[in-house]
């Protein structure tokens, strides 16, 4: 006598933790344990097809297993690219005439989402979902991406030189015990409660409440960190201006650290390497820049070199990728709400690599257009590179007072 009741309740155990190929292995078991009658008893028991409970029995009596196969090969149902010749091929050409820029395009100056794509199909007699279109997609070798900052415009002729130049500098005066240092001034900042890009862990359904508008707040204004990143050491100091983003401002910025940092680590230093973008406040051609450099060397007694970044190539300044990007990681998602505020977030700033960040607050003014003339120029202890010496230069302390405007305007 067959248990009926027995394999039911068996069945009706596992059944939810069964795949289509272990209920019929399942099945063809009881079926064969109970003997004659046993596939008319199981089916009848578990409500599986007797051809199905046949297949398993198949199955357990070959002795070629199908490992992972939970279908035999063809079962099941078939893909739409089979039922629907052309789908594959109607797709790649939506997206590839809108990739291209074909004006006859059928998704022109439409965004190419898996809903937009799949509606166009469906004007050509395809019905699909959006899913199986982003799998579509993905077949044809297509994903999601965002736009990428790599064209750096017309590349000079010696760009790979110049670098190697920098990089031969670094090593020297790595191995000679002296300073060598990267700047640059990191984005300004908006201070107030504007929205920060990243996302930080709150209370679910609490975002912090930020402005619709990025209009400057008068009372508050913008920021403007300037780094300096010294390479051998892993440190940064950033030195947070709230007026304008000069020369004289990067150069007291870097004042700011050898006094408070650079003395300290290197005493005895007589020379000092800061590699610089071609532009900005700190450019190859900024006359203030050189100017303001020659009060320094004149003051600390440091012969300071300064080695440009050739033109184009500004994201390749290693303060950029080993202070500035760690900065930006950390005060995601934060509103930046205060001078003080931003200081705080900027110091806590580490890596696992042991990173170490200082950062003050810069109150003093920084008035702009500041002209240099050419007797000031003339008075700087300049000695240029045989390599680009408008990228490669040396200034060292002046032996002699420098002369000043006043006395060169009554000279001439």
């Amino acid at each position: 006598m067959i248990d009926r009741a027995g394999i039911r309740a068996r069945f009706e155990t596992l059944a939810p933790y069964l795949d289509e190929r272990a209920r019929r292995l399942f099945a063809a078991t009881e079926a064969h344990a109970a003997g004659w009658g046993g596939v008319a008893a199981v089916s009848e028991a578990t409500g599986v097809a007797r051809s199905t409970i046949g297949r398993g029995l198949a199955e357990l009596r070959s002795t070629a297993s199908l490992k992972h196969r939970i279908r035999r090969p063809g079962g099941g149902r078939k893909p739409k690219t089979e039922t629907e010749p052309g789908l594959l091929a109607a797709l790649e050409e939506l997206v590839q005439s809108a990739t291209r820029g074909d004006p006859e395009a059928a998704l022109l100056w439409v965004s190419r989402s898996q809903r937009h794509l799949a509606g166009a199909l469906a004007e050509r007699g395809f019905m699909v979902s959006q899913k199986l279109v982003g799998r579509l997609l993905r077949k044809l070798g297509f994903s999601l991406q965002a736009n990428r900052k790599t064209l750096e415009g017309s590349a000079h002729s010696d760009r790979d030189a110049q670098f190697e130049h920098i990089n031969r500098k670094i090593k020297q005066f790595q191995a000679a015990g002296q300073a060598a240092i990267s700047v640059d001034t990191k984005k300004k900042e908006l201070v107030g409660d504007f929205k920060n890009g990243g996302r930080e862990l709150r209370p679910k359904g609490n975002p912090e409440p930020v402005r619709v508008h990025d209009f400057k707040i008068p009372a508050l204004g913008k920021v403007a960190p300037y780094g300096v990143y010294d390479i051998t050491n892993n440190s940064g100091w950033v030195n947070v201006g709230i007026d304008h983003d000069t020369a004289a401002f990067a150069v007291e910025s870097i004042r700011r650290w050898w006094n408070a940092l650079g003395r300290k680590r290197y005493p005895g230093m007589a020379c000092l390497l800061i590699t610089a973008d071609c532009g900005g406040s700190n450019g190859a051609r900024v006359r203030l820049w050189k100017h303001e450099l020659q009060g320094f060397a004149n003051e600390t007694g440091l012969a300071i070199t300064v080695a440009h970044h050739p033109p184009g190539t500004s994201k390749w300044n290693r303060i950029e990728h080993r202070l500035f990007a760690f900065i930006t990681q950390n005060w995601r998602g934060k509103p930046l709400v205060s001078h003080e505020v931003i200081v705080q977030l900027i110091g806590a700033t580490t890596t696992a690599s042991g990173l170490d960040v200082q950062c003050h607050l810069d109150e003093n003014s920084y008035p702009k257009a500041i002209r240099i003339s050419d007797a000031q120029m003339s008075a700087i202890n300049i000695d240029r590179d045989p390599f680009h010496g408008e990228w490669n230069y040396t200034i060292s302390p002046n032996l002699l007072r420098p002369m000043t405007v006043i006395e060169n305007d009554k000279r001439q």
